[in-house]
């Protein structure tokens, strides 16, 4: 019943999402892919190709393992796990969707020769069904509760296991689905689950009460945490590449939303009396927003430097914007404190272990729903510590920049409670292993395997 009515709906609000995805340039590339045509829309007149006769361009030999992370964050998230699943089973092929173009570039970033990319498609029952048609999946991972029921339906009836991988659920997203009438719909989706791998017990309990089968949700941990740590030496051509000279030390503030930006340009001209060789970098979470932030900037009188126009260097305060992809997490070894976004803003916050692995002291505001339990973390360790506005902010900054030994003893904190909370991926990867011994079928085995005591503390 729920199938029926969710597609009813999704073919009466088509013509909507199509005018939209047209009108907005950021969605045009990869339509096709969206739309379930691998072959472009022609594809749409061509006779399909009988079962017995694949393309074996799109179907090469290898069984495919499909892995969806929505966006960069989860790409990031995403990363680790996929490269540990390929040095263990070479013998599969990696797919990767996205629905973003900067998840398409982490993708090919941090993934190149190791998977392949595709956007992911809408989640209509003919693209779903073109997308599982041309792969013929052997697993599906998804990761970070990006659900979509179209996809998951389409899978259990293919006999496809699929994933939940690093789940989480924001108390904003769980009090608009813990309805009856939602979380009854909701039910009829986590059903298909065969395992929910969770970040932390609230969200294991979370998913529980939507509707998962609790022997299927197991708490195995954020699996950010173990990125590789990088070498944390400063890398003076990046300086260099940034306009900066050796005594100007740098405040980067990532992720940014509008409202965000305003705030922190008020802090910074409190700082610069004090530390005039302070510069302040804003990395706008959505790059299209980049003009704004620079009209924002010269109408507050601050001089401005847009990162793809750096030609030589300057001096004296400024803001450089950073209006260019794939630099923000190095951009961070070169800060002397990061103030990370999402946070001052009711977003829910954004990735705040990305200046802790560097060493870098961290900011965040009071908004950090999506990253709640690091967030706390950072907080315990001494490694970061929370703003609710311009008076916190230029607090902690004189603070940190007037104090070099406290501020380094808080970057090593921070560095220190990433290094105290990895294995993540290593739990999550024994119970995946489930999953391929069960494959391709629904197996008893798989869930049978990963059905120990409910909600497995890690």
């Amino acid at each position: 019943m729920w199938k029926l009515f969710y597609n009813i709906g999704l073919l009466l609000a088509a013509p909507v999402i199509l005018v939209v995805l047209l009108a907005k340039p950021r969605c045009r590339p990869g339509l096709a892919q969206r739309l379930g045509l691998e072959e472009g829309l022609a594809g749409l007149f061509r006779p399909s190709r009988p079962p017995d006769r694949p393309n074996r361009q799109d179907r090469p030999d290898k069984p495919v393992i499909w892995v969806h992370a929505v966006s960069l964050g989860e790409v990031v998230a995403a990363a680790p796990l996929v490269k540990a699943l390929h040095e263990r089973h070479p013998e599969f092929r990696y797919i990767v969707t996205t629905v973003t173009e900067t998840g398409r570039e982490a993708v090919e970033q941090r993934l190149g020769g190791i998977a392949e990319h595709r956007y992911a498609p809408l989640d209509f029952s003919w693209a779903v069904a073109g997308m599982v048609r041309r792969l013929r999946p052997l697993l599906y991972l998804f990761v970070e509760t990006e659900i979509w029921p179209n996809v998951l339906w389409t899978l259990r009836e293919q006999a496809v296991p699929s994933v939940l991988v690093n789940g989480r659920l924001s108390s904003r997203s769980f009090r608009r689905q813990d309805v009856p009438v939602i979380r009854s719909f909701y039910r009829s989706v986590l059903q298909t689950l065969t395992l929910c791998l969770m970040q932390s017990d609230r969200d294991g309990d979370r998913i529980v009460a939507l509707g998962a089968e609790p022997s299927r949700v197991h708490v195995t941990g954020n699996i950010k945490f173990d990125q590789p740590l990088p070498d944390v030496r400063l890398d003076e051509s990046l300086r260099q590449s940034f306009g900066l000279d050796e005594n100007e030390q740098l405040i980067l503030a990532g992720s940014t939303h509008a409202g965000e930006e305003e705030l922190l340009v008020l802090a910074y001209r409190h700082i610069v009396k004090t530390y005039p060789s302070t510069v302040l970098m804003l990395a706008p979470r959505h790059i299209e927003r980049v003009g704004r932030v620079e009209a924002m900037l010269r109408e507050a009188g601050f001089a401005v430097q847009r990162r793809s126009r750096i030609q030589e260097k300057q001096s004296g305060p400024r803001v450089i914007i950073l209006d260019t992809r794939g630099e923000l997490s190095r951009a961070y070894r070169e800060a002397v404190v990061a103030f990370v976004g999402g946070t001052l803003v009711p977003v829910g916050g954004h990735n705040l272990l990305e200046p802790a692995v560097w060493g870098t002291p961290v900011m965040f505001g009071p908004h950090t729903d999506h990253c709640a339990e690091v967030a706390t973390l950072l907080s315990e360790a001494g490694g970061g510590c929370r703003v609710t506005g311009v008076e916190d902010l230029v607090a902690a900054l004189e603070e940190w920049l007037g104090q070099p030994e406290t501020r380094q003893r808080v970057g090593q904190a921070a560095r220190q409670a990433v290094l105290d909370n990895q294995g993540a991926l290593t739990r999550s990867l024994e119970f995946i292993e489930t999953c391929f011994r069960a494959a391709p079928s629904y197996s008893d085995s798989c869930v049978a395997a990963a059905s120990r005591p409910l909600m497995a503390k890690r």
